[in-house]
């Protein structure tokens, strides 16, 4: 009989500023997938879940995955929330395992537990002993801790960003574990951090120093002096004490060489820690530019409202740059999108076909990107919302944004959305009948992420402030709760 592998995922990137609480209703909208639903929903994708069950088949597991949960970013979990997803996925545990490989965020925030991936393995090492090897993926975007590094054997973050190589890092963890199992190896992990709220150029792995870290962590597992080495830039929109970059390093046993590898590695991502590969356009200065290209090219301008980010935990309501296109009368022009489920409500109460006035947006947070904006909009197409994404980012997992609207004011086509989330894939778009490459502007709300699927459709990418939340942390650094003397908050020798 193979090994019992306890498998599951509890994912969620915590923006502490957000008034937004997560409750049980935002995994529900995003991913909420119990025992029975799973293997139809991830078997045959390019996902953590699909290289688990490959994983499985090849070295005869036998595959317990009690829940698969994940939220788009949004505001602290609340206590019931945490808590009954956890004991789901932990009673998978229940009866002993031989191992686990689990598919984590690593910026989890929850009301009482400000590190709620280390909550999560601190309970599952208290119930499987000290010698059960618990493997874990990552996002790059995490806020790693002492106690996941503790509580776990192996920690694998990503290495890609747009990120695209989930599958491709459990699969590796599915080796590594397997290897740990049969008791060849004996993973331990060590952390490295320094006192940075950012850096790692915002964990953009196309060049700088995140590339170059990434770069020779793969050398050194490729030679064989560490199993893992994770390079972490950090979530920045966490007002917790752990916040920042950090290195994990996993080695064959307690090897001293391990912390070593990751203080050196710590050192460099100090020294480079105010480099930054992008710079922000102002709103009338993207959209001078926006225009004077429209009808010249034969691909699509891409701006990304980078501060109001759904994919960051900001609302993905904001308006200031959509109101500045339509002041600018920008043309042939695509937007996605405005988080707002009313707005949507009121579209398919007016009709497809049908003009009428709509208020989008702003309904959050009136200072974090603007309030709500009115306008005399024709309702081009509703749908329900759900696609299947077949780009670098899709892995052929089907999403859920639930009833949306596309309305075209003026010249620019708008989706309105009840479910949040970012752009990262062109059905997106498609599926509400807007050719992206046939526009010749599109406006996306993502920081990072929409690259992955629009810049290889894209004449050119640039990003905008357009006022959002995230862009209100930068400028008042509202931080409390972080450890101090910490940069750039503070002047640190």
């Amino acid at each position: 009989m193979g090994y019992r592998v306890l498998t599951g995922e509890f994912a969620h990137e915590t923006n502490t500023f957000s008034v937004v609480p997560t409750t049980m209703d935002h995994f529900r909208r995003r991913t909420f997938l119990t025992a029975n639903e799973i293997p139809a929903r991830r078997r045959g994708t390019r996902s953590e879940f699909g290289a688990t069950f490959e994983a499985a088949d090849k070295f005869g597991w036998t595959l317990i995955h009690p829940v698969a949960a994940s939220a788009n970013p949004s505001g602290t979990i609340t206590r019931e929330t945490f808590e009954t997803i956890t004991a789901m996925l932990l009673a998978g545990a229940e009866g002993g395992i031989d191992g686990a490989l689990l598919h984590l965020h690593g910026a989890m925030v929850a009301e009482g537990f400000a590190d709620g991936e280390g909550e999560i393995l601190r309970r599952l090492r208290a119930m499987v002993g000290p010698d059960v090897p618990i493997v874990v993926t990552l996002d790059l975007h995490g806020n790693i801790t002492q106690q996941m590094a503790d509580c776990a054997n192996a920690l694998i973050a990503v290495r890609t960003y747009p990120h695209v190589d989930y599958y491709e890092r459990a699969w590796q963890g599915a080796d590594l574990l397997q290897r740990a199992m049969e008791g060849k190896i004996k993973p331990r992990t060590v952390i490295a951090k320094r006192p940075m709220l950012r850096g790692l150029n915002g964990g953009r792995t196309q060049i700088g120093p995140m590339r170059e870290l990434i770069e020779r962590g793969e050398t050194l597992e490729t030679e064989g002096r560490a199993l893992v080495v994770s390079v972490c830039s950090g979530f920045t929109a966490a007002d917790i004490q752990d916040i920042g970059p950090s290195v994990t390093v996993t080695t064959d046993g307690a090897d001293p060489a391990g912390q070593a590898i990751a203080e050196e590695f710590m050192d460099y991502a100090w020294k480079t820690r105010e480099y930054l590969s992008v710079t922000n356009w102002a709103i009338d200065k993207a959209l001078a530019h926006a225009r004077e290209g429209e009808g010249k090219h034969e691909r699509p301008l891409v701006m990304a409202d980078v501060t109001d980010n759904p994919g960051s935990g900001h609302y993905g309501d904001a308006t200031n740059l959509l109101r500045a296109m339509i002041a600018a009368d920008v043309q042939n022009a695509a937007f996605y999108a405005i988080f707002d489920p009313a707005a949507v409500q009121d579209a398919i109460a007016l009709g497809v076909g049908r003009t009428g006035s709509l208020t989008i947006g702003g309904k959050h947070d009136p200072n974090a990107g603007g309030g709500p904006l009115t306008v005399e909009a024709l309702v081009v197409t509703l749908a329900d919302g759900r696609m299947q994404t077949f780009g670098p980012m899709g892995g052929g997992v089907w999403r859920d944004y639930g009833p949306s609207a596309l309305i075209r004011v003026g010249g620019i086509d708008i989706a309105l959305i009840t479910n949040n989330g970012q752009a990262t894939d062109l059905a997106q778009l498609t599926s509400l009948g807007c050719e992206p490459t046939r526009k010749d502007t599109i406006a996306v709300k993502s920081n990072h992420h929409f690259r992955a699927a629009f810049e290889p459709i894209s004449r050119e990418v640039i990003t905008v402030d357009g006022g959002g939340l995230g862009s209100m942390i930068l400028r008042t650094m509202p931080y409390k709760n972080v450890r101090r003397p910490i940069w750039p908050l503070d002047t640190i020798a």
